[in-house]
């Protein structure tokens, strides 16, 4: 029996019927990306029925993707940060509706972040302070109902920062993903360590991977062997942790997502 890591993926309820058999055979971890956004979220009933459906007798473990679209985690103004409140708590009742256990958000640290977050005495710690009060009653409602919420690197140049926010909130509701396309257009473009050190600095509190290829210069999510991504020492990271962190496929084209695992295969770095 292959002890390699099975590789999940991000598929559109739309596109689960195409893959099926995919799926079912390894009971591949799914990431649902519909309700990241606004509309769906404020209706989200046809496409909850839609994936319970077509995913009736799947063992797999399910996450979502959950909003960003319009505002950062580390938001001061008052008003602004009780919307970002009710939408992370919209997401969280989907997650309960499908039996999903883990929800991605984004991260709000960018390269000015990094460079300018100590011209303060307390800008760190203030910065931490800030997302963990809009964060507070989804980590509440999250841990009560055993969803686990993943911080994603977006434009993060130093992964310290992210790790030092899930370090401070100190549940199993909060852990942190790795976007590899993510990561080398941040070593590649913004002089950021390379990506298989974000996974190394992420350590035993990464709970999320997205596998997309890349060339350094975008946010391509090409597929997996069509980009500039050296997946060998990411994986070889990968195996020095002890979490066991949901895999997850994330490229534009869903219908080519089985090619990404077959490239992952013929590297013998998945299955």
């Amino acid at each position: 029996m292959s002890d390699l890591p099975v590789i999940g993926a991000q598929l559109s309820v739309l596109d689960l019927d195409r893959h099926r058999d995919w799926i079912f055979e390894k009971d591949r971890d799914i990431e649902l990306p519909e309700f990241c956004m606004a509309d769906i979220l404020a209706k989200p009933e046809p496409f909850i029925a839609m994936a319970l459906d077509k995913l009736r007798g799947w063992n797999g473990r399910l996450g979502i993707h959950g909003p960003f679209s319009g505002f950062e985690l580390d938001v001061k103004d008052r008003d602004i940060r009780s919307i970002v409140q009710a939408r992370l708590d919209r997401a969280l009742e989907v997650c309960a509706r499908l039996g999903a256990r883990q929800m991605v958000i984004h991260s709000p640290y960018d390269p000015w972040d990094a460079q300018n977050l100590d011209n303060a005495p307390r800008g760190r710690a203030k910065s931490v302070s800030q997302i963990l009060d809009t964060l507070a009653p989804a980590l509440k409602r999250a841990q009560a109902e055993g969803v686990e919420m993943v911080l994603e690197n977006i434009k993060d140049t130093d992964p310290g920062l992210r790790r030092a926010v899930v370090e401070a909130a100190d549940t199993p509701a909060l852990r942190l993903s790795v976007d590899t396309g993510h990561a080398l257009w941040a070593h590649v473009s913004a002089g950021a360590p390379p990506v298989d050190r974000f996974v190394q600095d992420a350590g035993a509190l990464l709970g999320h991977v997205h596998l997309q290829d890349a060339d350094g210069y975008a946010d391509r999510h090409w597929v997996l062997g069509e980009g500039d991504t050296n997946f060998h020492p990411i994986f070889d990271a990968l195996r020095g942790l002890e979490a066991r962190p949901h895999l997850i496929v994330e490229i534009n084209d869903f219908s080519r997502v089985p090619e990404s695992v077959a490239y992952l295969e013929r590297l013998g770095l998945g299955a």
